[in-house]
């Protein structure tokens, strides 16, 4: 499974940029697929997580009612729509999925637990 997550870019603060991720196989619709950032000098860090249908979604705090994580597996691409960005937001976006239901044990928010990750994308805020 290829994942390619692409839509970053240069935005001031109070900007919008809406991210997507897509995916070659066909069964990405099944997936638990999460986003993830990482800044420089910082671990790789949860940012949000959906389940395979899009009724289920998870969100770190700080993200809450700014970013929206949604997905259209009819197209095989999950999206993240970032609103009201901070200079704090300012990471290379990572997608990444995995074929089992992560969400049940918690698995959603860890790292080691995705199998497939893109290449990340650089989203630079400015202040």
């Amino acid at each position: 499974v290829q994942l390619q997550a692409y839509g970053g870019g240069l935005v001031q603060a109070g900007g919008s940029l809406r991210l997507s991720c897509a995916a070659s196989a066909r069964t990405f619709s099944t997936f638990t697929v999460g986003w993830f950032r990482q800044a420089p000098g910082n671990a790789r860090e949860f940012v949000t997580g959906i389940n395979w249908s899009g009724g289920t979604t998870f969100y770190e705090d700080s993200v809450k009612g700014r970013f929206t994580i949604s997905r259209d597996n009819a197209k095989n691409t999950v999206y993240l729509q970032m609103n009201s960005l901070k200079p704090e937001d300012t990471a290379i976006y990572y997608c990444a999925a995995d074929r089992r239901d992560l969400y049940y044990s918690g698995a959603i928010y860890e790292v080691p637990e995705y199998e497939y990750w893109g290449q990340g994308t650089l989203v630079t805020v400015s202040s």
